[in-house]
């Protein structure tokens, strides 16, 4: 046996050393930047562990409060990382990982990333981004043609023009959304006679100013939880956020939109933003943009569609019909990082209106002074990443077309889940796909007969058995490593609204195939055959209903 008395030191030499030269090609980091770049999926089907492990046993690795009085040497911590965070990571690139909006990314962004990690540009400042700025402006004008189709000549007025921006790129659809109702607040809010803005003077004497009792976001009831922290940063409050109730295809309902405008009306209650969503969180459901459109112009009130998950759909001439009426949105969140296939920490929101960031444009004499084309002039967020680099790559190596192959290809693999489903006996389709995404459960064939010849107390029970069948085959199916499908609660009308536990699948990878979408299907029969031991209620109330029935 070899005993290894290395000791690596802090000294300048060492210092100088880890910024300058690299590990050598057979050492433990140089052997894994080989294989990640010969083989990515390999490498990580290798390396994360397909049974987790539980999350107290992996905590005791990270147990340590002390920052390390003694340095590592790299291949040593590289190891370290191998066998306590790469082996217990989510393997969300996994063709049967298909519960989340992540999926596998396109090879070529791994070299990509390198260039973008080793040139550290700093988007908040020309002066620290210089060609990143030009790009990401351009990156910007794209997905505003994307979404509101202008003529050749207003982006070659507005992309690059210092005064004003066609949106913000972010970290995520959450800033993204909080952008959108901060622009559409200052805007509410606006300088009037002496009143210098909410910018200036604040939410008190805006509200007093205007003579308001309140103000209100309107959004389904399907919204996601990110506008309740935009309303709590923006001084609105979370209880000002109004859920709309949905119909049976968990779509806002517009006559409640309707009434519910009347009445914050009467009360000198101002909405500040109605907002569309483009694929719900829990069943990808897309809300009816173009009514929205007219009636939040009939209000004039500002119109933010959030499209963090369906907006990628615009890619597809074939489907693209499906978000008819966002291009009336005044504003639009997208996340680059779900179906546009580039990696975690990319979201934008686009504004219809070059003019409308205004409202919220902010300057510093050492830096985002007026006149620059700075880009933080218009964003929340200060320093950022070139991250606009990633989808300026992925926009020009797959192209629309491809995008389109993508996107079709999710929609259609969604539908063929949901025949699918819809052919097994023992299994329940909750809500059908309108993109890439789907709710179902399992329910044995002889509880089902027994749900419609049950008395309401027996269903009540029935329903709630079934709910912790869905818990268990899920969290089992999970912890097996074999695939994956999260679970979430929706209220469909077939069940008198009320609460019910459904998987909830997702299948934007393209390298998800038929057959996994079977096999996902056949694991959760035999999970569902082990709950009758763990959970035998179901069988039990079912043989007494059917049995007193014949």
């Amino acid at each position: 046996m070899v005993v290894d008395n290395r000791q690596a030191d802090a000294s300048l030499a060492s210092m100088h050393r880890i910024f300058t030269v690299p590990e050598a090609p057979d050492s433990t980091l140089g052997a894994i930047e080989l294989d990640i770049s010969q083989n990515l999926n390999e490498f990580l089907r290798h390396h994360i562990a397909a049974v987790e492990k539980p999350l107290a046993e992996i905590e005791k690795d990270f147990s340590s409060a002390d920052i390390p009085e003694t340095p590592s040497f790299v291949s040593d911590h590289t190891q370290f990382l191998l066998d306590k965070l790469v082996a217990q990571s989510v393997h969300t690139s996994a063709p049967s990982f298909i519960g989340h909006m992540t999926s596998a990314l396109p090879y070529f962004l791994m070299p990509l990333s390198k260039i973008m990690i080793g040139l550290n540009q700093n988007l908040v400042k020309i002066e620290t981004s210089k060609a990143f700025t030009p790009l990401e402006r351009q990156v910007l004008g794209m997905m505003h043609n994307l979404i509101y189709d202008q003529a050749d000549d207003f982006y070659a007025q507005w992309m690059h023009s210092a005064n004003h921006s066609l949106g913000s790129f972010c970290s995520g659809g959450t800033i993204a959304n909080i952008t959108a109702l901060w622009v559409a607040r200052n805007n509410v809010l606006k300088a009037d006679g002496e009143f210098r803005g909410v910018a200036q003077e604040g939410l008190f004497r805006a509200m007093k100013h205007y003579g308001y009792e309140d103000l209100a976001i309107l959004v389904s009831e399907r919204g996601h939880y990110s506008l309740k922290k935009a309303a709590d940063v923006l001084g609105i409050g979370r209880d000002c956020v109004i859920p709309i109730k949905t119909d049976e295809n968990n779509r806002i309902c517009t006559d409640d939109l309707k009434q519910t405008l009347s009445e914050l009306e009467a009360k000198r209650i101002k909405p500040i933003a109605i907002i569309g969503v483009a694929g719900t969180t829990e069943t990808g459901n897309i809300d009816p943009l173009e009514e929205l459109a007219a009636i939040a112009e009939a209000h004039q009130c500002h119109f933010h569609v959030d499209a963090a998950w369906g907006g990628a759909t615009l890619m597809s001439n074939k489907y693209r019909h499906l978000l008819k009426g966002i291009e009336r949105a005044d504003s639009v969140t997208i996340d680059a990082h779900k179906q546009l296939y580039v990696p975690m920490g990319a979201g934008m929101v686009i504004f219809k209106n070059p003019a409308s960031m205004t409202s919220i444009e902010h300057h510093a004499e050492y830096i985002l002074r007026k006149g620059s084309k700075d880009l933080g002039s218009h964003t929340l967020e200060g320093s950022r990443s070139g991250m606009a680099m990633l989808l300026f790559a992925s926009l020009n190596i797959i192209s629309r077309p491809g995008y389109e192959l993508l996107i079709n290809g999710s929609i259609e693999k969604a539908q063929y889940f949901a025949d699918l489903i819809k052919q097994q006996a023992d299994f329940e389709l909750v809500t059908e796909p309108e993109l890439c995404l789907l709710t179902y459960r399992y329910v044995p064939e002889a509880t089902q007969q027994a749900l419609l010849l049950a008395t309401d107390d027996e269903r009540e029970t029935l329903l709630e058995a079934l709910n912790d069948l869905t818990q268990f085959i899920q969290k089992r199916q999970r912890e097996s490593g074999k695939s994956f499908v999260s679970r979430t609660r929706i209220h469909p009308k077939q069940w008198q609204r009320k609460i019910t536990t459904v998987f909830r699948v997702v299948l934007a990878n393209p390298l998800t195939s038929h057959e996994i979408l079977q096999s996902v299907l056949k694991e959760q029969r035999e999970l569902a055959k082990e709950s009758e031991l763990s959970l035998p209620a179901i069988h039990t109330l079912t043989q007494q209903i059917l049995k007193r029935t014949k």
